[in-house]
C-alpha cells in the first residue's frame, strides 16, 4: 500500500550466531531458501522474510555470516535502512561480526538495533560481560547508543522488546524517495514455470507498476513488467524501500546476473569510470596508487583499478579522492556507497561514496580534477550543475545531466534557470534541452569573430565565409553552441549573414582600379556575346589581373546576378537569359507549348553544345518541363 512505510532490516553477524533463527522467530519465515543452507545450517545466499507492524512493513534481508560468503552479504547490504546486528551471548564479538559491522559503517547505514542472541544459554554474569564487550566494540560508531536486547529464538524471550525497538528505529529511518527515478539493483534471478523470468531486489527509489516498460542495465534492453510480488502477495505497484519480485517479459533468465539494474527507461547510462571519495579502514594495509581491488556497489561486483588523485597512497584510517576504473560496466549514481575488498587475500579494506559516475580520465597530478570533485561533493546543486557544465564546454544535453546526477527534469531546468539568471549558464536549446557554460559561448563568439577577420584578410574579394567552413575554423563546436554565439554577434551588430555567407557587419568589397577594369571587361565580353558565349578561361586570360583574382571577380559578377551560371564554366549575361525567356514566350503564343530541341536551337541561334545545358537550366527555373525528346513551355 502507498501509505505504508517500507523498511529493509539487514542482519549482520558471525556464522552460527543465530541470525536466521532470529528472523524466523520474528517473522515466522525461515529465510534459508536453499536446500544446502538448511542441511548445513548456514546461510550461503541472501534470505528474505517479511513482517508488518502497524503502518510499517519490514523486509528482512538475512545475509551470510561465513567469510566465504561475504560477497553475497554485500549484495544484500546496499538497500538496508536499519541494521540488526546479531551477537551470540555464548561467543561475543567474532571476526565476521567485525567485518560485517565495518561494511555496514562504510555503507552509511544510519541506525540499528543489537540483538544478543542465545541469551538463555549463558549465566547472567556472562550476559553482563558480553554486553560490556559489545558496548566497548560499538563505542564511537553509529550504534553507540543503539538498544541492546537479549533474546532467545528458542524460548521467545525478548522478542517483543526487540520488535518494539525495531519499530522505533524504522519510524526514525528516512523514507526512500518514491518521487525519484525508478531504480532496482538485482540480487536474485530465477525462472518460474508458467511465468518465465523473475528477478528480486530492493527498490532503491521511485515506483514501478505492472505493464511498465523499464530498462535493464548494462544491456540497455527494454523489458516489460508482467507482474509484481512483495511479501508473497501479488501487487499492482511497488514503492521505494520495498523488497520486490518482478516478473519480466522480453528477457531470458539466462541473460540476467546479479549486479544488473532495472531503471526508468532512457534515463541512466552504465559506466566503467567512477570518481569517488575512498576511505580506508584502520585495520587495512596502505592502499597504493593503481592498486587493484574488488569493488562492490549495490548488488554489483567488479575489479577496479584505483587511481589516487594528488597522492601516491592512502594510509590506514585515511580517505582520499580517487578514480575507479572498472573491468566491466555497471550502473552507479552520485551518492551511492560502495565497498572495497583487497584483491588477495580477499578481505574488506574500505569503501566510499560515488561523486561522479560520468567521470573523464584525469591526470593524477591535475589540481582542477580535485577542485571539480570537491565542488560536486559539497557545493550544493547550484554549484554542482555549474561545475558539470564548466567541465563540458561543448555543452550537456538533458539526458546527459539526468544520467550524471539522478535528478528529475524539473529540478535540472529550475537550477539551470537560476544559473542563466546569474549569467553563468546558457540554454542553447529548449527541445531537446541543451546547456553550456556562458563562458564557452563567449569563447566561441571570440573564435568566430577572429576567424571571420582572418578570412576577410586572406580573401578581400569574397563577400563572406560559408557558415559551415566558419564553424570548422572556429573550433568545430556543437552546432547549438556555434549558433548561440553567432546569434550574439549578429544581435550586437558585429557580424551579418546573407544566406550561407557570414561577414563583418557593414563590410563592402573595395576593388582596385585594375580590378574594376577587369570586372568591366568580363561583363562586356559576355554582354556582347549574347547566347553564343565565349570560353571563360579565354576571357580571364586577357584581363589585367592574375588568374586567381580574375576568378574571384567572376564570382562577384555571379553574386550580383550580372552573370548567370548554367553549368560549370558555362555562364551567360543576364540580359541574354532575359532575351531567351522573351523568345520562348513569343514562340508559345505563335506555335503552342511544345518545343522540340531542333526548334529551340533555331530559336536561340545556338549549337546543341549550348542548347542542352540551357534547356536543363530552363527546366530548373520552371520555364520548361521535359517531356520525352521535347520540352513543354510552362
Amino acid at each position: 500500500m502507498a501509505n505504508e512505510k517500507h523498511v529493509i532490516v539487514g542482519t549482520a553477524g558471525h556464522i552460527d550466531h543465530g541470525k536466521s533463527a532470529l528472523v524466523e522467530a520474528l517473522t515466522g519465515t525461515n529465510p534459508d531458501r536453499l536446500e544446502e543452507e538448511k542441511r548445513r545450517g548456514i546461510t550461503i545466499d541472501l534470505g528474505f522474510a517479511f513482517l508488518r507492524m502497524g503502518d510499517v512493513r519490514f523486509g528482512f534481508v538475512d545475509v551470510p555470516g561465513h567469510e566465504r560468503f561475504v560477497r553475497n552479504m554485500l549484495a544484500g547490504a546496499g538497500g538496508i535502512d536499519v541494521l540488526l546486528l546479531v551477537v551470540s551471548a555464548d561467543e561475543s564479538i567474532m571476526p565476521q561480526t567485525r567485518e560485517h559491522f565495518d561494511i555496514c559503517r562504510l555503507l552509511g547505514i544510519p541506525r540499528g538495533v543489537v540483538a544478543l542472541t542465545k541469551s538463555d544459554l549463558v549465566e547472567p554474569e556472562m550476559l553482563d560481560l558480553v554486553r560490556l564487550e559489545i558496548e566497548e566494540f560499538l563505542r564511537g560508531s553509529f550504534l553507540e547508543r543503539a538498544p541492546l536486547v537479549p533474546v532467545s529464538a528458542r524460548t521467545g524471550a525478548g522478542l517483543d522488546k526487540l520488535k518494539q525497538e525495531l519499530l522505533n528505529a524504522a519510524l526514525a529511518a528516512p523514507t526512500k524517495d518514491a518521487t525519484r527515478h525508478f531504480r532496482l539493483p538485482i540480487d536474485r534471478s530465477f525462472a518460474t514455470k508458467g511465468f518465465g523470468t523473475v528477478v528480486t531486489g530492493t527498490l532503491m527509489s521511485g515506483t514501478v507498476r505492472v505493464k511498465d516498460e523499464i530498462e535493464l542495465h548494462p544491456l540497455g534492453r527494454l523489458v516489460r513488467v508482467r507482474g509484481l510480488h512483495s511479501g508473497g502477495q501479488a501487487i499492482e505497484q511497488a514503492f521505494a524501500g520495498q523488497r520486490t519480485a518482478i516478473n519480466l517479459a522480453g528477457v531470458e533468465h539466462g541473460e540476467i546476473r546479479r549486479g544488473m539494474v532495472l531503471s526508468a527507461p532512457g534515463v541512466f547510462h552504465p559506466t566503467r569510470r567512477i570518481d569517488a571519495r575512498v576511505a580506508l579502514l584502520p585495520s587495512a594495509r596502505p592502499l597504493r596508487n593503481r592498486a587493484q581491488v574488488h569493488f562492490h556497489q549495490g548488488s554489483a561486483e567488479a575489479i577496479a583499478e584505483v587511481i589516487l588523485l594528488g597522492r601516491s597512497e592512502i594510509s590506514p584510517g585515511e580517505e582520499a579522492l580517487a578514480q575507479l576504473r572498472l573491468d566491466e560496466e555497471l550502473l552507479a549514481l552520485p551518492g551511492d556507497r560502495f565497498i572495497l575488498r583487497q584483491f588477495s587475500p580477499v578481505i574488506t579494506i574500505g569503501g566510499g561514496v560515488v561523486i561522479d559516475s560520468g567521470a573523464r580520465r584525469h591526470r593524477r597530478s591535475d589540481p582542477t580534477a580535485a577542485e571539480f570533485l570537491q565542488t560536486l561533493e559539497s557545493g550544493g546543486r547550484l554549484e554542482s550543475l555549474a561545475a558539470l557544465a564548466d567541465s563540458s564546454p561543448r555543452g550537456l544535453t538533458l539526458q546527459e545531466l539526468l544520467a550524471r546526477t539522478g535528478w528529475l527534469e524539473p529540478e535540472i531546468r529550475e537550477i539551470a534557470g537560476e544559473l542563466v539568471s546569474a549569467k553563468r549558464l546558457r540554454v542553447l536549446n529548449e527541445q531537446p534541452f541543451i546547456v553550456a557554460p556562458e563562458q564557452a559561448v563567449q569563447s566561441c563568439a571570440a573564435a568566430i569573430r577572429a576567424s571571420v577577420e582572418e578570412f576577410h584578410r586572406a580573401n578581400p574579394l569574397l563577400p563572406g565565409i560559408p557558415k559551415q567552413e566558419l564553424r570548422g575554423r572556429a573550433g568545430n563546436s556543437r552546432q547549438e553552441l556555434f549558433q548561440a554565439a553567432m546569434d550574439d554577434l549578429i544581435r550586437a551588430g558585429v557580424l551579418s549573414n546573407a544566406g550561407d555567407l557570414v561577414q563583418r557587419a557593414g563590410r563592402s568589397i573595395s576593388l582596385s582600379p585594375e580590378e574594376s577594369r577587369a570586372k568591366e571587361l568580363i561583363e562586356q565580353a559576355f554582354a556582347q556575346a549574347g547566347l553564343a558565349v565565349p570560353n571563360v578561361s579565354a576571357v580571364l586570360e586577357k584581363l589585367p589581373v592574375e588568374p586567381v583574382r580574375a576568378r574571384k571577380i567572376l564570382q562577384i559578377l555571379l553574386r550580383e546576378g550580372v552573370l548567370v551560371k548554367v553549368v560549370e564554366d558555362l555562364f551567360f549575361h543576364r540580359q541574354a537569359i532575359a532575351r531567351l525567356r522573351e523568345l520562348i514566350a513569343s514562340y508559345r503564343k505563335e506555335r503552342g507549348d511544345r518545343l522540340p530541341i531542333t526548334a529551340f536551337k533555331d530559336l536561340a541561334g545556338i549549337s546543341r553544345k549550348y542548347a542542352i545545358p540551357l534547356l536543363e537550366y530552363l527546366d530548373r527555373e520552371h520555364v520548361t518541363r521535359r517531356a520525352g525528346d521535347e520540352r513543354v513551355i510552362l
